[in-house]
């Protein structure tokens, strides 16, 4: 397994933007696929999106498709993914994942086996 660690969260306004890291050390991050997924108080996990280890394929959920954008960066070993025009639905706990499995496109979170800790996000209107 892969470490993960997710920073950038914070509170912002309707509208502002955001862009989350996921410093990955451990093992070779750039043989890893990797996700971000979500969790808002009392509602389940939500994939958010994933990104092929080579950074060629990503796939977004449709509730932040046009807005966000995943990236990574495997000579620093880091992943994120860029919010904007972001909405006060966004509001939740962010969570970076990663996986060798090739079901990684699927966006299901029992895919992955290495998660971060999480950082929360927090969309004012």
């Amino acid at each position: 397994q892969v470490q993960l660690v997710e920073s950038g969260g914070g509170l912002v306004q309707a509208g502002d933007s955001l862009r989350l890291s996921c410093a990955a050390s451990g093992r070779t991050f750039s043989t890893y696929h990797m996700g971000w997924f979500r969790q808002a108080p009392g509602k389940e996990r939500e994939f958010v999106a994933v990104i092929h280890w080579s950074g060629t394929r990503t796939y977004y959920g449709d509730s932040v498709k046009g807005r966000f954008t995943i990236s990574r960066d495997n000579a620093k070993n880091t992943g994120y993914l860029q919010m904007n025009s972001l909405k006060p639905e966004d509001t939740a706990v962010y969570y970076c994942a990663a996986t060798t499995s090739a079901r990684y496109l699927y966006g299901r979170g029992v895919d992955f086996d290495s998660w971060g800790q999480g950082t929360q996000v927090t969309v004012s209107s």
